[in-house]
């Protein structure tokens, strides 16, 4: 080797160890851009750091849980643990679009290219039972969720190459993926102790109390009815500036309702203090009661400046009647929204079109840019000119909840994709008739989904409405087994690697998933990864919305509605901050007033 090649390395060699030796730990990180917060704040823009403690918070949910562990396929969870007992190295500001600040751990140090993060554990950090918070804990909890846990959690930790533990406060993850979302998500990892459940089977459901080292402790558990969680007074986390303001409660309890119209009577007799309207009748009308009226109650809606949620009866494509994307848009057709809304909701909902409207993400009304072209590739050929110039709009009825112009529309879909009209109703080829069923969980779902069925009626579609409790309902759509279903992603300003387990091909047979429709699309594939691998917003911002545009054109689900924010009701004995995060209404920031 000539002496001006070995010297040229040498020089290589110190700069890349000088680069890696300046990269300081950070008290927190962005998905893109920097924190908005600085090192020294005091408490998050949303949260009251005078906020008065004491006192209980009840809530009234609906269905039931027969598991504790939110973080396993098998079961159905109470409510709570993951926001009360778990805590995790890094926590959230919901008031940005990605950011995260140190939690367990105090800082966070990441290499330019985000293949290697490491985390510096406080040391004060502690469990609930007053054993420290070990980078060993850390380490057991990966590998634990990745083997044991919901899909998400594999996907995810699966690709980390190498957890090093150089101390019991430093932990050093290595990927080779190239994912630079992946030091986020581990610093959101549920860390729970080891030594609990060393002689336990972390994927099967229990009913024990769960230790973690969150504000809170789970006091009372009664399957399918309660769950109380008694807040911790050695809490170690107390004065962190991450939870300054928030954990106001020394109770906080879920109590579980039959339906929603059962949680709304114990919201009306006192039992419960806050209540999340959904039900836009029951919004106008139902809260003209006493306490109401005498101002012991107060009304609000709640501003969200994240996407609306993308809400829907949803296509399973594994089911062959559902197939052909043809079919799946005369039934997108043949929904009425807009007799719904007037007739059932009041007018009060907005139609729901993608799966990020009313942001920047979305793909409705912009035509395909240059920037998003790169992502589509040879996807962009197959797509529709409506689609490609942004021009398509869902249809709009006439209100009438049988609208001849656009069921003949539907119809004529139909019969491209070979379904005909005969004395037995919709048929194919076989003379097989179109029929299938909706599962529903609750009398709201079940109300929209029987106007759906009589809609399809007229055009010769016999659609069955079954509505089964919530426990089967989340089995059967853990394993997919079912025609069509309602459902909603709730979509942020920064989506991830969650939109592998959304939309990613590998949901079509993995269980557990939130792939629904059973898509299996490498275009969509690449359009996730391409997000994923975006340094800038503008190619990330193209990325989403050609995810969103093939989602959209692909018409996987029949798109419902949303309200445009949240309708939220509270008895004054309950505060709240004049400040709200992005994301709407935040229960961890409310307090009892005195």
């Amino acid at each position: 080797m000539s002496k001006l090649r070995r010297t040229a390395l040498l020089a290589t060699a110190f700069l890349a160890f000088t680069t890696l030796a300046e990269a300081a730990p950070q008290h927190g990180i962005a998905m893109l851009g920097e924190p908005a917060l600085p090192p020294d704040f005091k408490h998050l823009p949303y949260a009251n750091p005078d906020a008065p403690q004491g006192g209980d918070l009840r809530q009234a949910v609906t269905g039931s849980f027969d598991s504790v562990n939110p973080f396993i396929v098998k079961g159905q969870s109470a409510m709570g643990p993951r926001t009360y007992v778990f805590e995790s190295l890094l926590g959230r500001n919901w008031d940005e679009p990605f950011s995260l600040y140190g939690l367990l751990a105090e800082t966070i140090d990441v290499s330019d290219d985000r293949q290697t993060f490491t985390f510096k554990i406080r040391p004060d950090a502690k469990f609930s039972d007053g054993t420290p918070v070990t980078a060993a804990d850390v380490v057991f909890s990966m590998e634990t969720l990745r083997d044991k846990g919901r899909p998400n959690f594999k996907n995810s930790y699966s690709k980390i190459t190498k957890a090093e533990t150089p101390d019991e406060h430093t932990v050093t993850f290595h990927q080779e993926a190239g994912d630079r979302e992946l030091p986020l998500i581990m610093g959101l990892m549920p860390i729970f102790p080891r030594a609990q459940w060393q002689d336990k089977d972390f994927a099967q459901t229990t009913l024990d109390p769960l230790m973690g080292s969150g504000p809170y402790v789970m006091e009372k558990i009664k399957a399918g009815e309660t769950i109380t969680y008694r807040r911790n007074p050695d809490y170690w986390g107390k004065d962190l500036p991450i939870g300054k303001g928030l954990w106001n409660f020394d109770t906080v309890r879920f109590d579980y309702y039959r339906d929603a119209n059962a949680a709304f009577e114990a919201f009306k007799s006192g039992l419960a203090d806050v209540r999340i309207e959904t039900d836009p009748k029951r919004w106008n009308t139902g809260y003209d009661f006493p306490a109401v009226k005498d101002g012991k109650i107060t009304l609000e809606k709640v501003e969200q400046k994240t996407p609306a949620p993308a809400s829907g009866f949803i296509f399973n494509t594994r089911r062959p009647i559902f197939e052909d994307p043809r079919v799946r848009e005369a039934l997108v057709m043949a929904f009425d929204f807009e007799w719904a809304n007037a007739n059932l909701f009041s007018n009060a909902y907005h139609r729901t079109y993608g799966y990020y409207g009313g942001s920047e993400l979305s793909s409705e009304g912009k035509p395909v840019d240059d920037a998003e072209k790169a992502v589509l590739g040879d996807a962009l050929a197959k797509l529709r000119p409506d689609f490609v110039d942004g021009s398509y709009r869902l249809p709009v009825s006439d209100g009438s909840g049988r609208d001849r112009k656009l069921l003949r529309k539907a119809v004529a879909l139909l019969a491209e994709a070979g379904w005909t009209m005969s004395d037995k109703g919709l048929v194919n080829a076989k003379g097989e008739p179109f029929s299938f069923t909706i599962l529903v969980k609750d009398r709201d779902q079940e109300k929209i989904a029987l106007h759906y069925q009589r809609t399809l009626a007229a055009i010769g579609i016999t659609a069955t409405v079954r509505i089964i409790d919530a426990a089967q309902f989340t089995a059967l759509q853990n394993t997919y087994d079912y025609d069509m279903i309602p459902a909603t992603w709730f979509n942020s300003l920064s989506p991830g690697n969650e939109q592998v387990l959304y939309f990613g091909s590998e949901g079509r047979t993995v269980q557990g998933t939130r792939n629904y429709p059973g898509i299996a699309d490498p275009a969509v594939d690449h359009a996730i990864q391409s997000m994923l691998d975006a340094k800038t917003r503008e190619d990330f911002v193209a990325a989403v919305r050609a995810e969103d545009r093939l989602l959209t054109s692909g018409f996987y689900m029949v798109p419902l509605y949303d309200a445009g924010g949240q309708w939220v009701a509270r008895w004054n004995t309950i505060g709240r901050p004049d400040a709200q995060p992005l994301t709407g209404f935040e229960a961890t920031t409310l307090w009892r007033n005195k």
